[in-house]
């Protein structure tokens, strides 16, 4: 399939990010910088990039991030990691921060929640986004209004990350509440209709590894082009379940690694080792990246331009 990618030189390097499976690739040859079409097989199987590049890339802006730009959400998973005490900015002040991402030329930007789709701006701030040229965007929702609003968002966003708590509806709503499978999985039907790249999303638990394999075989089955397995960070709510939920990473892979994989379905995890010094630009206009191993944050800063963008950081999620 031939899909939207960015990419940009570091030096001799040209780096491109998957705005569906949020990983960062080496091009084995030079790309014009800014969005660009390319074949996903064939970016699927170049070298991703690694911890010991990124540090010899001495990068200005992280290559991705993750914006959250709402607070509020319609569920109330148990395991979420936001903080709902956090000021939520206007519809100005989002125009804004939007416009200073779009101005620091990183790569890939993952809005996300909260539930974004709750915004009526949505569109506008992804739009305002990729009107710069260099970055491309996905939008990661619960799916319970995704049925309604994706033709709306299908030319504004790159790419919609689909969560799901499990393959099953039994397991998916334990955790989310009724009806919020079925909900989900009429969103994807929409999505996918409307021409949206679709991936679902699923953090890795002790009481839904076991449906690992079958959310993959969902994927072919609902026509994603595949599936990321998020490993539970122990932030925000999720700290109180970390004792009886969370893997290590070491049991993640575990999981992960003998999984049969359908052809045109991509499989990714990410461990919480390679979501250390992850970007997150949050509701109330602040960012921060994850600490070493994601159990915590730093380097909290009110970003008030681009240039704010710029976290110390030698680490990114790769």
């Amino acid at each position: 399939m031939i899909r939207t990618f960015a990419a940009a030189m570091y030096g001799d390097i040209t780096v491109v990010h998957d705005p569906a499976v949020g990983t960062n690739h080496i091009s084995p040859q030079p790309l014009p910088a800014g969005r660009v079409s390319l074949d996903d097989r064939q970016v699927a199987a170049w070298s991703l990039v690694d911890l010991a590049l990124l540090a010899l890339l001495a990068l200005e802006f992280p290559l991705s991030m993750c914006w959250s730009p709402i607070v509020r959400c319609n569920l109330a998973c148990p395991q979420c990691l936001d903080d709902k005490s956090v000021r939520e900015s206007t519809a100005a002040e989002r125009l804004t921060l939007a416009r200073h991402i779009a101005a620091s030329g990183i790569l890939g930007v993952d809005i996300s929640g909260g539930e974004p789709l709750l915004l009526r701006d949505l569109p506008d701030l992804a739009l305002t986004i990729r009107r710069q040229g260099t970055s491309v965007v996905s939008c990661t929702t619960n799916g319970w209004h995704l049925a309604r609003r994706a033709e709306e968002i299908a030319g504004a966003v790159d790419a919609i990350r689909v969560s799901l708590d499990g393959a099953t509806e039994d397991t998916h709503d334990t955790w989310r509440g009724p009806n919020s499978y079925q909900r989900a999985i009429t969103g994807i039907h929409a999505a996918v209709d409307e021409g949206l790249l679709v991936q679902l999303q699923m953090v890795l638990m002790q009481s839904n590894k076991h449906e690992a394999q079958q959310l993959v075989d969902l994927a072919a089955q609902l026509g994603a082009g595949g599936v990321t397995f998020l490993q539970m960070l122990p932030i925000g709510d999720g700290a109180a379940l970390a004792a009886g939920q969370m893997l290590t990473d070491e049991q993640a892979q575990a999981v992960v690694e003998p999984l049969t994989v359908p052809d045109g379905v991509r499989v990714r995890l990410r461990t919480r080792q390679s979501a250390g010094g992850f970007t997150v630009l949050r509701a109330d206009g602040y960012a921060w990246r994850n600490t070493l191993g994601a159990t915590g944050i730093s380097a909290f800063v009110p970003v008030t331009g681009p240039a704010d963008l710029r976290l110390p950081t030698s680490r990114s999620d790769s």
